[in-house]
């Protein structure tokens, strides 16, 4: 049950994001077309993996429940993760094209000693 907390806090601490410019739940077909590919590429590695032995999930910090075979947290953080990063990416990239626009300076790079 930790995992599937973990990934409800990532979701949560992200979930504004959306506000600041992230527009992933906005576009949720661009969305879709960004994560889907890389989740589906990583599921059947992780269960490739996992029915090979090369590693496990500890059942004590899963739920039991299962989806296309594997831990139903596992299938999640394939969504999930990719979906906080791209709101990160989104909200940055938002904020300073706006920083751009606005005339706001920007960090000045220090210079090497």
């Amino acid at each position: 049950m930790r995992y599937l907390l973990v990934l409800a806090l990532c979701v949560v601490i992200t979930a504004p994001l959306e506000f600041l410019g992230g527009r992933v739940y906005r576009k949720p077909v661009r969305t879709i077309k960004t994560v889907l590919p890389v989740a589906a590429v990583f599921l059947v590695w992780d269960a490739v993996a996992i029915t090979s032995g090369v590693w496990a999930l500890d059942p004590r910090r899963v739920s039991g429940v299962e989806a296309l075979g594997l831990p139903i947290e596992e299938v999640l953080f394939f969504f999930v993760i990719p979906l906080c990063a791209l709101l990160t990416f989104g909200s940055v990239e938002a904020l300073l094209t706006a920083s751009r626009r606005t005339g706001r300076p920007r960090a000045r790079k220090e210079r090497a000693p």
